[in-house]
């Protein structure tokens, strides 16, 4: 009998078990895979994820990994006007002053690893149902890596596993939701030019309403990939790998190109962004990351807000089992902790998704900030917190644009 089985033990799930243990809670974390194994993703790991992993103490161990230090950030318009920003921190020191790129494979890898050391963990356990005790919740049921099924018990579930999440599913809270998601394609490249201590995101007319990025994975290794709507993907007569591409066969990007290969063959996956407030909590659960629909929308990063969710999921986890109770009434103090925390940065990336679709806008904003210094640092401000993210989606953000 556990106080909480994590189903899933990537960021979130591991995340959530570190943060139990600190906080005395009895969990086992289960994942139907054996680490370390490979997840699609862009592999950036911001500030805020950066940040968490200083929280828990593992910023050391981190810096260890293979992969790249990212100390700035650049954008590129769809006219090819491009500038830096700067990954600068503030003077108190409150934010993380560079990111990293870390291939999933070895980041989630170090992440359980450590879970694994201060928690009870099952690898290749592949959970089939929810079980219930009369109304209850009360464990789950599954398959383990020798083939038997088992139960596991505990009165709460925290589904940590990924957007086809079989714990909401079986919870009857699972539905692809085509306005809120977003479809990426990932592939890994060796001898890209040009790699250096910067992540690149270029809003090319190729992919429009999405976005192409390219990334330094270290050694010599490059994950680029491109991300727009599954509504927009749907429309358009051309597959994902075909305008991933038409974007590295293209004039501007041939050359850095020209002795580069591939390491694999293109993957997708689905993105369920946080657009909308999906219900993430219920009797005897919780729901994290992608299960719950954190994705940042206009920047398809995930990993920081499912570590947020981890952290307030642990804290409401261990505040229930003193309690003595596990209802949804309980379990709403973790939706709105996750909701105080991300919501406003959520809904401002929503609406510069929106604003991502005039390639004016995105021509006028990059190439006045290529060209004036005062324009860069406020937008270098509001991607560090300096300044309140929420001004880029305002009106007054334009102006200051205009007018620097």
């Amino acid at each position: 009998m556990y106080d909480v089985i994590i189903v899933g033990a990537g960021p979130a799930g591991s995340a959530a078990a570190l943060y139990a243990h600190r906080l005395g809670l009895n969990c086992i974390l289960l994942d139907k895979a054996v680490f370390p194994r490979d997840k699609i993703c862009g592999d950036a790991l911001s500030g805020k994820s950066v940040r968490l992993m200083r929280e828990l103490d593992l910023l050391d161990g981190l810096e260890q990994l293979e992969g790249s230090e990212i100390n700035r950030i650049t954008f590129g318009s769809p006219s090819h006007s491009q500038f830096d920003v700067y990954l600068k921190g503030n003077k108190n020191n409150d934010h993380i002053k560079k990111g990293y790129v870390i291939p999933r494979k070895i980041f989630d890898n170090f992440l359980f690893e450590k879970a694994d050391k201060v928690t009870e963990t099952r690898q290749g356990f592949t959970v089939s149902d929810i079980v219930y005790q009369g109304n209850d919740i009360s464990g789950v049921r599954g398959t383990n890596n020798e083939g038997h099924e088992e139960i596991l018990e505990a009165p709460i579930i925290m589904g940590c596993d990924g957007a086809n999440s079989i714990v909401a599913r079986k919870l009857g809270l699972y539905e692809m939701d085509m306005e809120n998601t977003a479809v990426a394609i990932r592939c890994y490249y060796e001898g890209v030019e040009g790699l250096s201590d910067q992540i690149e995101l270029h809003y090319v007319d190729e992919v429009k309403p999405g976005y192409f990025w390219l990334f330094p994975a270290g050694e010599g290794k490059a994950n680029i990939g491109i991300g727009l709507s599954k509504n927009d993907a749907k429309k358009d007569d051309r597959t994902l790998r075909q305008i991933m591409d038409e974007i590295v066969q293209s004039d501007y990007f041939r050359s850095r190109f020209g002795n580069a290969h591939p390491l694999e063959k293109p993957v997708g996956w689905n993105l369920p962004l946080g657009r909308i407030q999906r219900k993430n909590h219920g009797d005897g659960f919780m729901l994290l990351g992608d299960a719950a629909g954190l994705v940042d929308p206009f920047t398809g990063e995930g990993i920081g807000n499912a570590m947020v969710a981890a952290k307030f999921a642990a804290q409401v986890a261990h505040k229930a089992k003193n309690n003595g109770d596990v209802s949804e009434k309980a379990f709403k103090e973790y939706d709105q902790l996750v909701w105080n925390e991300l919501g406003g940065e959520l809904r401002t990336s929503t609406k510069l998704q929106s604003l991502a679709r005039s390639s004016f806008l995105l021509n006028f904003v990059i190439d006045r900030a290529a060209r004036n210094e005062e324009v860069q640092d406020i937008i270098s401000g509001m991607l560090s917190n300096e300044i309140p993210k929420d001004e880029l989606s305002s009106p007054m953000f334009y102006l200051k644009i205009l007018f620097s």
